[in-house]
């Protein structure tokens, strides 16, 4: 059975479908992840699994139990990490953990051995002591982590879990992600950075205006929705758009955005020289690596932060 089942999922605000029918399954242990634009629908997704917003018509099984008719049951085995932390900022850091694990009814017994066993795992046993206003961002987003799971969750949502943190502090949050979902805790993740998504999720939806519009791993979508390579051009922001009839011959399909044009190919250095060759001179020229972003942008002709 899987962790969570949706079919049909359904969320509308009068006129507006915030989430259109949507199916999906998350197994076990797995991280997945959902993907999209502002808008798209992901974060109305996840208040509906952690049954704190109703929905309006198909079924959605966490667990198990339908999170509107056993909401107790099924919050008390998530843990759930929002995109603004709300933590308590007149108490401090242990204190929070301790608080947060009394509204589970959990007794002091097992929340004050548990809460600098939480502390330790998000590295911040010398903090235990701050006030919140104290704490650096990256500090108040593991802490937030930490109180997530002060009831040893199955299933962990995390819904823009970086944002706002600097790399350093990003990559100090992914390996504590990491270390849960080897101790075989379900991960669900709302993102905006393509990176995050490649690093964390095993598994993903990319939705956009409440529908899913691709679905599979990483490294699959962008086999099957965009090429190996990205050459990415600036001719200046007047020539860019008069350009791209001229240059849609040297890939296998071209993106103008407002400040750049993307030509997808499976050889960028190739493509560049031919570019060069044809008398074309860019001010600026970047060959990558195909990412999600590609995958969306060619999906939907938009980019992941409109």
């Amino acid at each position: 059975m899987p962790v969570i089942e949706a079919r049909a999922l359904t969320k509308t605000y009068g006129d507006v479908h915030a989430v259109d029918g949507i199916d999906f399954d998350v197994a076990s242990g797995e991280s997945f992840g959902l993907l999209g634009p502002n808008g798209a629908g992901k974060s109305t997704t996840m208040r509906m699994i952690g049954g704190t917003s109703l929905r309006t018509s198909g079924t959605l099984l966490v667990n198990g139990l339908d999170p509107e008719t056993h909401g107790p049951e099924v919050r008390a085995n998530l843990g759930v990490v929002p995109q603004t932390d709300n933590l308590d900022t007149e108490l401090r850091a242990r204190d929070n953990l301790i608080m947060y694990g009394r509204y589970f009814g959990l007794p002091y017994s097992y929340l004050r051995p548990k809460a600098d066993e939480l502390l330790a795992f998000a590295q911040l046993t010398e903090k235990a002591g701050e006030k919140v206003d104290n704490l650096s961002g990256g500090m108040k987003r593991r802490l937030t982590i930490a109180r997530a799971l002060v009831n040893e969750p199955t299933v962990l949502l995390l819904d823009e879990p970086t944002t706002g943190l600097d790399p350093q502090a990003r990559h100090i949050l992914w390996d504590r992600l990491f270390r849960l979902k080897e101790a075989g805790v379900t991960l669900i993740v709302t993102t905006h950075f393509m990176d995050e998504a490649e690093q964390l999720c095993d598994r993903l939806i990319v939705m956009d205006h409440g529908k899913i519009v691709a679905e599979g791993s990483p490294a699959d979508l962008i086999r099957r929705f965009s090429t190996r390579e990205v050459l990415e051009l600036r001719f200046g922001s007047e020539r860019n758009a008069e350009l791209v009839d001229d240059l849609r011959h040297y890939a296998d399909s071209l993106e103008p955005l407002p400040d750049r044009l993307l030509l997808y190919t499976e050889d960028g250095e190739a493509a560049l020289a031919r570019v060069r060759a044809d008398g074309h001179t860019p001010m600026t020229t970047l060959v990558r690596r195909s990412s999600l972003e590609d995958v969306f942008l060619r999906l939907t002709g938009r980019s992941l932060i409109d």
